[in-house]
């Protein structure tokens, strides 16, 4: 088997970035497009973005460009978005519910499974058309299911014990809202953290900047 190329994280966070900008543009209508219309529009340079299409093959002709529909497909399967992951989402407080309704059936590669939750109050809600279940229930669901990421939207008092029990079932990967560093504790998960305090104190100094 040949060995995958190394195709460096900050390659990959823009491929989400290309293909939906191709998306917008397929949607008009727009047949191809060239790399330095892709830079200007996205605010790199047409050299960074040959690199990064050429680190998986290229796809582009000399005077013609990018054809669009096409590009948009080939990236959105390096991406995986044309799969359909199960997942199940953990904690289904205001946080959980608002990122449940998002995600639909096949979203960015992603169908959600089932929902989880420790509280009388929330357990049997309906939320995305999905009943919430007990954590009691949950090994049995995983087993029958086989759910491969699980989003964690629990408090920071009860992720490592919860992420445990996931990774006890065999769950590598997770979308992960908590502060909890998963990958610290275990080096062979996937994790993608989201830190909303982290993001909005970046923000805040980006205000600040502006305003001083």
């Amino acid at each position: 088997m040949q060995k995958k190329q190394y195709i460096s994280m900050a390659v990959i966070r823009r491929l989400p970035r290309y293909y939906h900008f191709l998306k917008d543009l397929d949607r008009r209508g727009i047949l191809r497009v060239s790399s330095k219309e892709l830079a200007e529009k996205m605010g790199f340079t047409a050299s960074q973005v040959r690199q990064d299409f050429n680190c998986f093959g290229g796809y582009g002709q000399q005077g013609y460009g990018y054809a669009v529909h096409q590009l948009r497909e080939e990236i959105g399967s390096i991406l995986g978005v044309d799969r359909s992951h199960k997942c199940i989402l953990l904690g289904a407080g205001n946080l959980g519910k608002a990122i449940a309704t998002h995600i639909t059936n096949n979203f960015a590669g992603f169908e959600l499974s089932g929902i989880f939750d420790s509280s009388e109050r929330i357990v049997g809600m309906q939320i995305a058309g999905k009943q919430v279940l007990p954590y009691s229930e949950l090994q049995n669901f995983v087993q029958q299911q086989k759910p491969v990421m699980a989003i964690l939207c629990v408090p920071r008092s009860a992720v490592e014990d919860v992420t445990d029990a996931l990774y006890a079932l065999g769950i590598r990967s997770y979308w992960n809202f908590s502060q909890f560093d998963i990958h610290m504790k275990y080096k062979d998960t996937v994790v993608e953290n989201v830190h909303l305090t982290d993001s909005m104190m970046t923000l805040c100094y980006r205000v600040t900047e502006l305003i001083d």
